[in-house]
């Protein structure tokens, strides 16, 4: 099973450090646990906590600056 940092997670949603950590501190994505690597505290992302962020980012986020296209409606 295949464990990422919060950094490679960032990088694979393709967001920045800050907007993941963001959302982590607004509860809007579940962080994983804090777990001592060589006596640091990192985040270990499993796939399932991987595949949840990429849910939320689907769902809500559509990129820095940019604003959301409206749907076309059919008159």
């Amino acid at each position: 099973m295949a464990t990422y940092s919060t950094a490679q997670v960032a990088k694979i949603l393709g967001i920045g450090t800050d907007t993941l950590h963001r959302w982590l501190k607004e509860k809007k994505v579940a962080a994983p646990k804090l777990t001592f690597v060589g006596g640091v505290k990192v985040r270990l992302w499993s796939e399932t906590h991987l595949d949840i962020a990429k849910r939320y980012k689907a769902e809500h986020y559509w990129g820095k600056g940019a604003r959301r296209r409206r749907a076309k409606r059919d008159e």
